[in-house]
């Protein structure tokens, strides 16, 4: 499974990226997150948990995983690697570039599925990549855009 989230930002990409990285904060910025704490280390190289609301109309469903986390400064990149949860083994990246009149922001997930038998692929691919990795990922991107906009004007 492989789902891929762009969005260009109207901001530098130091701002994007500090907000990226910035993941204890973002329930602060977010209404779809319930929390994000931060285990062991801190946001350059650490264990973060995080847990976000996936809506359906009226309805949310909770999701919650852990990861450990690691930036890269020099490449404006954030990785994770979920290691709890039901999408333990997901591989995140966060791509911040120059790019036009601001930031083009890439988010990369990838994840061989849940260790289900039969029905992994299947579950990955139809359900939870589409549905739930790319609906709380969207808003999450969307959402940290409008906010590194609002702080550079």
């Amino acid at each position: 499974m492989r789902t891929v989230d762009f969005l260009s930002v109207a901001a530098n990409p130091e701002r994007v990226f500090a907000l990226a990285r910035e993941v204890e904060r973002w329930p602060d910025h977010l209404s779809h997150y319930r929390w994000v704490r931060v285990l062991e280390g801190d946001t350059q190289e650490g264990i973060v948990e995080m847990a976000a609301w996936r809506p359906f109309g009226f309805f949310r469903w909770p999701t919650w995983w852990v990861s450990e986390m690691r930036t890269d400064p020099h490449a404006l990149d954030v990785h994770y690697t979920h290691i709890r949860g039901i999408t333990t083994g997901m591989r995140v990246v966060w791509q911040v570039r120059p790019g036009g009149n601001g930031t083009n922001v890439t988010l990369v997930h990838e994840w061989d599925g849940p260790r289900w038998p039969l029905i992994r692929k299947p579950a990955a691919e139809w359900i939870i990549g589409p549905v739930f990795v790319h609906g709380i990922a969207s808003r999450t991107l969307a959402g940290l855009g409008r906010v590194a906009e609002q702080r550079d004007e």
